[in-house]
C-alpha cells in the first residue's frame, strides 16, 4: 500500500526529510485502512461534497494544492530570500495531509460518497489532526491541518498555514464556480 500512496502523491518526493515523508505515508495508510478505502475508490471520490457537480476528484485537489504550495514557496524564496523563511517540508507535508481526515469523514452509501456519522461528529481538520498526532507528525504540520479551513479562522496561522489556506480556497472557489455553472 505504501508504494501505491507514493504513486498517488508524487509530491511526497519533494519532502527532503525522509522521516517526515514516511510519517506522511503512514498517516495516509492508516486513513485508507481505517475506513477500507482502495486506491480506485480514492481516485473516484469527488474533490468536495460542497461544490456541485464538478469533474474534479479528491486526489487531484490534494495534488493540486501541494503543487501550488511548492510553487508559492519557490516564488517567496526567489523574491524575499531569507527574509521570509518558509519551512518547505512542513508546508508540503501539511498540504498532503490537510484533507486526509476526509477519509474518516466520508463514507459510502448506495454507491455514492457521503458524509458519514463520523463526519457529522468531527470535520476532517479534527480527524486529520488525530491521525497526524497518532503518527508523531510535528506540531507545525498538525497546525496546517487544524487551521486550513474555517476551524482556523480564530487563531494566528503560521506562514505555512496561511499559504495552504489560500491555495486550498483558490482550488475550492474555482471548483465551486465551475460546479455551479453545470
Amino acid at each position: 500500500m505504501r508504494d501505491e500512496i507514493k504513486e498517488m502523491l508524487p509530491q511526497l518526493e519533494e519532502i527532503k526529510d525522509a522521516r517526515l515523508r514516511e510519517k506522511v505515508v503512514a498517516v495516509w495508510e492508516d486513513a485508507m485502512t481505517s475506513n477500507g478505502w482502495t486506491r480506485a475508490e480514492l481516485e473516484a471520490i469527488p474533490f468536495t461534497l460542497l461544490a456541485g457537480n464538478i469533474d474534479m476528484q479528491y486526489l487531484e485537489h490534494v495534488r493540486c494544492c501541494a503543487q501550488m504550495c511548492i510553487a508559492v514557496s519557490e516564488v517567496l524564496k526567489e523574491i524575499w530570500g531569507s527574509r521570509m523563511p518558509i519551512q518547505r517540508d512542513h508546508l508540503i507535508a501539511g498540504a498532503l495531509l490537510a484533507d486526509v481526515g476526509k477519509l474518516v469523514e466520508y463514507d459510502r452509501k448506495d454507491g455514492k460518497v457521503v458524509k458519514g456519522h463520523r463526519g457529522d461528529m468531527l470535520r476532517h481538520p479534527f480527524s486529520g489532526v488525530g491521525l497526524c498526532w497518532k503518527h508523531g507528525l510535528p506540531d507545525e504540520v498538525m497546525h496546517i491541518v487544524a487551521t486550513h479551513s474555517k476551524e482556523g479562522d480564530h487563531v494566528q496561522r503560521t506562514p505555512e498555514s496561511l499559504i495552504f489556506h489560500h491555495v486550498d480556497f483558490i482550488d475550492f472557489d474555482i471548483a465551486c464556480f465551475f460546479g455551479k455553472k453545470k
